[in-house]
């Protein structure tokens, strides 16, 4: 089975610097440079499906954010926010010198791919944005809060993987060698023997303590590059409105739901990574003059 390189650099905090670890798929000198950012508590491993189908056309990057996987834990908790995850992001680019990038980001990873697309000069030349939008529903939020940052301990694998399907039931129908993965790399073994979640439960104080869900309209409108929207059609985060409104907008992007699943598709199927991949290589269809809705059927061609 293929394997990344696994890579480390060091990024600024308002702290001092902290340690990043990546993972690079594919051929380390491919000019076609894809980034890939998780979501909140998640991590750079649930990339690794997309990167295998990938790796032999794209050079992948698949960070895991300060806090999260492997890397280092941030001394002060206020830190993660967007300023310490741009600065880290950058920095991931400087390290592996690359000028150029596609980016597929799920949820905050998405949020944050839109800021960067954003920017004058930006590297973002091509936005992959899955389940996410620039404006989150509360009742999602809400949802995240009953979870993130309690730091459960389990007495056995199995009971953290059936903590994680709990949790995780938004991603849909996968198998149990899926649910399996998911929990191995989301987790670390104690020297007890007991099981911990693989990230600093302090990511939620920042998250808790935000007033009001962004509103990020002005960043949606000021990205000029070609963007491909992915929702699940169950999702509670990024609403029907909230999506119809972003294709009549900003890079009015072309979108694809996926049936029988919240938030937020996983990227583990044929008929999840398959649009991705056409769009990445620049396959998809011409655009039409009014903006595209595509629904994905398993077992069926996008219409």
């Amino acid at each position: 089975m293929l394997q990344p390189r696994e890579r480390h650099f060091r990024s600024l905090s308002p702290h001092g610097f902290h340690r990043v670890v990546y993972r690079e798929w594919g051929h380390p000198l491919c000019p076609r440079v894809v980034v890939c950012v998780h979501g909140l508590t998640r991590n750079g491993r649930d990339f690794d499906t997309l990167a295998r189908q990938l790796c032999d056309r794209f050079r992948l990057l698949c960070p895991d954010m300060p806090g999260r996987g492997d890397s280092e834990w941030l001394p002060d908790a206020n830190d993660y926010v967007f300023p310490t995850y741009l600065t880290t992001l950058t920095a991931l680019l400087v390290h592996a010198d690359v000028e150029e990038v596609a980016w597929v980001g799920t949820s905050m990873g998405g949020l944050l791919g839109m800021v960067l697309a954003a920017q004058r000069n930006t590297p973002v030349t091509r936005l992959v944005l899955n389940d996410v939008g620039p404006a989150i529903a509360p009742a999602a939020l809400a949802r995240i809060s009953g979870y993130v940052g309690l730091d459960p301990v389990f007495e056995s694998f199995a009971a953290l993987e059936a903590h994680i399907r709990e949790v995780s039931a938004p991603f849909g129908a996968l198998s149990d060698a899926q649910w399996t993965e998911l929990a191995r790399t989301t987790a670390r073994q104690c020297a007890d023997g007991r099981w911990r979640l693989k990230y600093d439960p302090g990511i939620a104080v920042p998250f808790r303590s935000s007033a009001a869900p962004p509103d990020l309209w002005a960043v949606w409108d000021a990205i000029r590059c070609p963007t491909l929207l992915l929702r699940g059609a169950e999702s509670d985060l990024l609403t029907p409105q909230t999506a119809e409104a972003m294709r009549a907008r900003g890079p009015k992007p072309r979108m694809i739901e996926f049936p029988d699943v919240g938030h937020a598709p996983m990227l583990l199927t044929p008929e999840q990574i398959a649009p991705v991949a056409a769009f990445l290589q620049g396959d998809e269809a011409p655009r039409p003059a009014k903006p595209d809705r595509i629904v994905y059927n398993r077992g069926a061609e996008p219409r």
